[in-house]
């Protein structure tokens, strides 16, 4: 089973959306999550990130993998198993992040969101994988907020 994450560049009640996420990924393992799709960009990637890492230690089977919306970048790629790039060749770079989630959205089975309002690249996210029927595992349904 494939996942991925979509959430805000910037999140409040850190604390709070770690222990959910802690919840959730642990779930998600125990069902057979073995693949996670992750952005690298932003306060709620990074946080989902450490969680696996957290979780990498007690499940070694599962893989982190980081999905590239740019090549050549020099970024840090040492906290991840593995990287890959979407076929992104001939997007526009303004558009790179968007088509990066839309890849990482399709090749997922289930989406773990963080979206808390109705606009921008976590929301747009969002609305991808309600329209691709994903199993969508929600904080703001979940939480009620």
């Amino acid at each position: 089973m494939n996942v991925t994450f979509c959430g805000h560049s910037q999140i409040t009640k850190a604390d709070n959306i770690a222990n959910w996420l802690r919840n959730v990924t642990q779930d998600l393992i125990e069902q057979g999550a073995t693949t996670f799709y992750l952005g690298g960009y932003g306060e709620f990637d990074s946080l989902a990130a450490s969680i696996l890492r957290e979780q990498k230690k007690k499940y070694p089977q599962i893989e982190l993998v980081l999905v590239l919306a740019y090549l050549n970048t020099g970024r840090d790629v040492s906290g991840y198993d593995s990287t890959v790039y979407p076929p992104l060749e001939n997007v526009p770079r303004r558009f790179s992040i968007s088509h990066r989630n839309r890849w990482m959205v399709e090749s997922a089975d289930v989406v773990v969101a963080c979206v808390l309002h109705d606009w921008g690249g976590a929301a747009t996210t969002l609305r991808c994988a309600k329209q691709k029927k994903k199993q969508i595992i929600s904080y703001r349904d979940e939480m009620g907020s």
